[in-house]
């Protein structure tokens, strides 16, 4: 599948050994961006571990020195990637909190129930909320570390659709990360966010086809729809998870020491406002 549009150079030219030595969590990150995240700061010397609810294929670790199988989306799930990634690493330099979705179903806002809403409060919320508890601790011990949260340009350009709550709680990520970067910063920890808009991860292409299927039309048409649906994206295609994860390696290398209480978007200028 070609695309005027994309860049012709990926991946990046990087520092392999930038963060040689440095600890690192990625939630999330079998698949999508964590996966190309784990990739990106692994490639560069980090001790990577990665968590999701479902072990990578067989061989393809990407890197990761350490995988946890757990949803985060449960306490119990939180305590078990914090007891085994403490246990293996000793403390914790980096995390990466990228785990987030939506599992609603369409209907609007009158057809999302309580389960539905915790779910995505669950997942989008409480999975950063409860990972920070448990690795801050050390982080604060050691007098430094740097947390990143991935939100979504929906916490600013909701669809209600499908997809109202899972907009709501990454606007609720996105205030508490604010919070956090006030109270920890003196103390040597960074907190920044991230705010993708459509990035062509795995997902979502299956997402374009399902809609190319439904409609009857082709892949890149039902892309097209995507976008439009959007408002556009001004650079002509969606995102990619290498960019994403390149500036995710940015914000967590000492390049961004300065860099705090801040989220980045990666839309390809899809939010229309300053």
């Amino acid at each position: 599948m070609t695309d005027m549009h994309q860049p012709s150079s990926l991946p990046f030219s990087f520092d392999p050994a930038e963060f040689a030595g440095r600890r690192v969590l990625v939630t999330g990150g079998t698949k999508g961006m964590g996966q190309a995240i784990v990739r990106r700061l692994a490639a560069s010397g980090a001790r990577v571990a990665a968590t999701a609810r479902s072990a990578p294929d067989v061989g393809d670790n990407d890197g990761a020195e350490l995988f946890v199988a757990a949803d985060i989306a449960t306490p119990a799930g939180v305590a078990r990637v914090a007891e085994r990634t403490l246990a293996a690493f000793g403390g914790l330099d980096i995390l990466v909190n990228n785990v987030g979705g939506s599992g609603a179903s369409p209907g609007g806002a009158l057809a999302l129930d309580d389960a539905q809403w915790q779910a995505a409060l669950d997942t989008n919320l409480l999975a950063a909320v409860r990972l920070d508890r448990a690795f801050l601790p050390s982080m604060l011990a050691q007098g430094e570390g740097t947390i990143v949260h991935i939100s979504s340009i929906q916490r600013r350009l909701p669809l209600y659709e499908s997809t109202l709550a899972y907009a709501a709680a990454k606007a609720a990520l996105s205030t508490y990360s604010k919070g956090l970067s006030k109270e920890f910063g003196p103390r040597g920890v960074r907190v920044n966010t991230v705010a993708p808009g459509y990035i062509e991860t795995g997902a979502a292409r299956a997402f374009v086809e399902r809609l190319a299927a439904g409609a009857g039309s082709d892949y890149a048409s039902a892309r097209q729809g995507v976008m439009d649906a959007l408002g556009g994206i001004p650079i002509g295609r969606p995102g990619l998870p290498e960019e994403v994860a390149e500036l995710v390696a940015f914000l967590v290398s000492r390049r961004a020491a300065s860099i705090h209480g801040s989220e980045y978007v990666i839309d390809g200028g899809t939010v229309p406002v300053v």
